[in-house]
């Protein structure tokens, strides 16, 4: 088994790469021009002011984001995190889906339904472009 910070192929470092620009700039996107798109990703049923969780996780977004491209040393622990994230914020997804928000060009329910299987994907690129699974210490 590879330590954490074993090296990692130029194709999976690549790939780590994009998936913390790719969250960044949402994240960038969520405090300023998508934040109305961003919004009618809240669940209508969650508990806290809509405009604060858009806020808050764009911020964490940014975070992960920066961590993906900056702390390579811990890709593998930044990996987990960010696969947690993707998880955690799929409820919004299936809100979208559920409550027949239009938000990003969704404004179809075969569209929003579509959407659903890109979640899984996200998981699995932040878990194989970190090597989180492949590298992670086994306690």
């Amino acid at each position: 088994m590879s330590s954490p910070d074993a090296s990692t192929s130029l194709t999976r470092t690549l790939a780590r790469l994009l998936l913390g620009a790719f969250l960044t700039f949402a994240g960038i996107g969520h405090l300023t021009f998508l934040r109305t798109e961003f919004r009618a990703q809240v669940p209508s049923w969650f508990p806290v002011d809509a405009d604060l969780v858009v806020l808050a996780s764009g911020a964490v977004e940014i975070g992960l984001g920066s961590a993906l491209l900056l702390w390579a040393r811990r890709r593998v622990g930044v990996g987990f995190v960010v696969a947690a994230f993707f998880v955690a914020v799929f409820p919004g997804n299936i809100a979208q889906y559920l409550e027949h928000t239009d938000a990003f060009g969704l404004d179809t329910d075969g569209k929003r339904l579509a959407r659903l299987f890109g979640q899984p994907v996200l998981v699995a690129w932040a878990l194989w472009s970190t090597g989180a699974l492949r590298d992670r210490v086994r306690r």
